[in-house]
């Protein structure tokens, strides 16, 4: 019989998928507003959103969390900020479907990432997962050449590298909350939104959109897979998070009729399946790790 806590973790990073999910839906209702106005808005509401978070959780410590953070914390806020600024124009340049299955590839690349740097072990099936996922990206990188959204292709393949980035430096901060470091990256973000923007002006129907984007999307879709992995293995975490990709696509071909293209179905399937099959790999490792410490 499975644990409450197991149950609570998978509930969790799931909850936290959905909310992930709804990112290109609510960008598909944007009126007027360009995409710096609403990436300025939703980091804003997620600085604030975590800033909240943080002060009911520290209270007069909160600053002392932010600058327990480091260096380590600096390239977690930066590299997760821009990742942000590259997400949010992937979707408007592609579509949804190309734009998360190249995201959902994030698992593979810092697998390979932790290899290079960190000398992390990886296996040779671990090995062939990347290479067959790495078949399934090109094929939505030709679909893009063939549909002209060759742009936001390789905007969501930034973002992979943004988010290898930022896994890779949390590395070893295992004992430091990295939440602040999270939170900073809507300052970075909003930051760099601020500079480009031409207007702050939008109306209120947009305005609803992005506070949404930031508060119901980012920052309660990250807080719950960050609950996550206090209950169940990384691995699983990376597994369980599919369910972004998965239902993004569902909900802009339920809302506004966007459906992939054959080839993005293609590299869909191809990338799910090599993703799938390296966190089933690495839950199998996590757990015969497990059981020999204990």
């Amino acid at each position: 019989m499975m644990k409450r806590g197991y149950l609570f973790g998978v509930a969790c990073v799931l909850g936290g998928g959905f909310c992930l999910s709804t990112a290109g839906i609510l960008l598909r209702h944007v009126q007027e507003a360009d995409g710096w106005q609403i990436l300025f808005y939703r980091s804003v509401t997620f600085f604030i959103t975590l800033s909240l978070i943080l002060g009911a959780r520290y209270r007069a410590d909160t600053l002392r969390a932010f600058r327990a953070v480091g260096r380590r914390g600096v390239i977690v806020a930066v590299s997760l900020g821009l990742g942000s600024v590259c997400y949010i124009f992937a979707l408007l340049n592609t579509t949804v479907a190309n734009a998360l299955f190249i995201i959902g590839a994030s698992p593979l690349v810092t697998a390979a990432a932790g290899w290079l740097f960190l000398r992390e072990r990886v296996t040779p099936l671990s090995i062939l997962a990347m290479l067959v996922a790495l078949i399934g990206i090109g094929l939505m990188f030709i679909d893009g050449i063939f549909t002209g959204r060759l742009f936001g292709n390789i905007l969501a393949a930034l973002v992979v590298l943004a988010f290898a980035t930022m896994l890779v430096a949390l590395r070893g901060s295992k004992d430091v909350d990295m939440l602040p470091a999270t939170c900073l990256a809507g300052l970075v973000a909003a930051s760099l939104a601020g500079i480009m923007a031409q207007s702050f002006s939008i109306n209120s129907h947009d305005l609803i959109i992005a506070l949404l984007l930031g508060s119901l999307q980012y920052a309660a879709g990250f807080m719950l897979i960050t609950i996550a992995t206090r209950y169940i293995q990384a691995a699983e975490v990376a597994l369980f998070a599919l369910s972004e990709s998965i239902l993004a696509p569902i909900w802009v071909w339920i809302g506004v009729g966007e459906s992939p293209s054959a080839l993005t179905l293609a590299g869909s399937a191809i990338i799910l399946f090599a993703v799938s099959l390296h966190c089933l790999l690495s839950i199998r490792t996590e757990r015969a790790a497990s059981r020999i410490l204990s």
